[in-house]
């Protein structure tokens, strides 16, 4: 089946490098992009391409937008739906006040359907067509959104919360029964249509040592599934971690010593790392996936960005929802620029859209099918309206840039600014 998509194509093909190198962003105005069975074929400027389609080809009109890969979300909560927006307390409290009550309704299938439902929606609302999800410990909870996912053909990563320590009873698995579960998990669901499994210890706090051997041994059974948990998102945190494994050097040193950094592992936050860290993230493959809107919310600290790109080490962009306070990550992006300034580096447009896109794919292992909108690649793909409010038509209309219109959209725009997502080259409707 052949499907075309009108607009201003902007998308990169290379990692921006700070602004340093212009060349890795491609920008038409006015293009078609090509969609042969949902994934992209060709992309050329609308007045060479459409005399050279037959009648029978669909193309969907949007001029005036921008027409960007879908966005990649790589830190984000289904339990979370309803902790959004929560006042006060920082991350150990938080936790205690807000999230566990929360996760502890997931015990109730129906429930936990109903949010999977909503979650999925919410992130294909927001142009969101890639996400790694941290499920409930219940194995019913990654059930529920694989299957709400694999209803829309949507690409996810997901996993069972594994925490036998620290928590609530109510919530509280054994490494036997969290190894026995997520393999399950694994055989059942890891490489289904678009869907990947991560393993998932919601952090080293929460998990004991036997655990935490428990995930190493099933690393390494299912080399190709991914790993995904949090380090150093706060100094208390850091703190904690430090008199429950006094042996290890730092607390991602944690992780590695059960052999958890390696490629596919993803690390939410990472604010609280050293020069050594970054360099194993590096060494390892690994990627950091910055948080900023939680970060800022939640009183965490300021992600180093530049720190880590310099370092050489992946690194995604996640909502971290519910202490991130949006599913946007236009807004999402806003908070990332926000961030940088105020540790004295500006982060350039094409950057921003880099680490949302292609960097986030890079970060999963994903770039040769998703991240950017080159012809092989999946059509997973985001319309961006400029115009969307009375405002963001204002500021646009100053200059015809298309990284401008972006950078305005990141720092004005909202779900408001999503005029279609496309799932393999299919729009999803709200």
């Amino acid at each position: 089946m052949l499907r075309a998509i009108r607009g201003d194509v902007l998308h990169c093909i290379a990692d921006p490098a700070w602004g340093a190198d212009p060349a890795a962003v491609e920008t038409l105005a006015d293009a078609l992009v090509l969609i042969r069975d949902g994934r992209i074929e060709r992309i050329a400027p609308a007045a060479a391409l459409l005399p050279q389609l037959g009648g029978g080809v669909a193309v969907d009109d949007w001029r005036g937008c921008l027409i960007v890969p879908g966005f990649v979300d790589a830190h984000i909560h289904l339990p979370q739906v309803d902790v959004i927006a929560a006042w006060g307390a920082q991350l150990l409290e938080w936790l205690q006040r807000h999230t566990y009550p929360q996760e502890q309704r997931f015990c109730d299938v129906a429930h936990a359907r109903e949010s999977a439902a909503f979650f999925v929606d919410e992130l294909l609302r927001n142009g969101t067509t890639t996400a790694a999800v941290f499920c409930s410990v219940h194995p019913h909870s990654v059930d529920a959104l694989f299957e709400q996912a694999e209803r829309r053909a949507m690409r996810l990563i997901a996993g069972k919360c594994l925490m036998d320590r620290h928590c609530p009873p109510a919530l509280a698995d054994t490494a036997d029964d969290g190894y026995r579960d997520s393999k399950a998990l694994i055989e059942r669901w890891h490489r289904r249509g678009r869907l990947g499994y991560a393993i998932t210890p919601r952090f080293a706090g929460t998990s004991s040592e036997s655990q935490l051997q428990a995930c190493g041994r099933l690393a390494r059974e299912h080399p190709d599934v991914w790993i995904q948990s949090h380090v150093a998102e706060t100094r208390d945190e850091v703190a904690w971690i430090a008199q429950l494994y006094p042996q290890r050097r730092s607390y991602l040193d944690v992780y590695d010593h059960y052999g958890l950094v390696r490629e596919r592992s993803l690390y939410g936050h990472c604010i609280w790392l050293d020069d050594d860290d970054r360099r194993r993230l590096a060494e390892a493959g690994a990627a950091a996936v910055f948080c900023p809107s939680s970060n800022l919310f939640i009183g965490s600290g300021l992600f180093d960005l530049r720190a880590a790109r310099n370092a050489g080490h992946r690194v995604a962009l996640g909502t971290d929802v519910g202490a991130g306070n949006s599913y946007s990550m236009l807004r999402t992006l806003g908070d990332a620029y926000k961030v940088t300034q105020l540790l004295g580096a500006a982060l350039p447009p094409a950057d921003l859209l880099y680490v949302a896109t292609l960097g986030g794919a890079r970060a999963l292992g994903l770039h040769d099918a998703i991240g950017s909108l080159q012809p092989g690649r999946d059509a997973d793909i985001a319309v961006l309206d400029p115009a969307a409010t009375p405002l963001l038509a204002r500021r646009t209309a100053l200059r015809d840039d298309p990284l401008d219109r972006f950078f305005a959209l990141t720092a004005l725009g909202d779900d408001r600014a999503v005029r279609c997502t496309y799932i393999a080259g299919e729009p999803w409707n709200r």
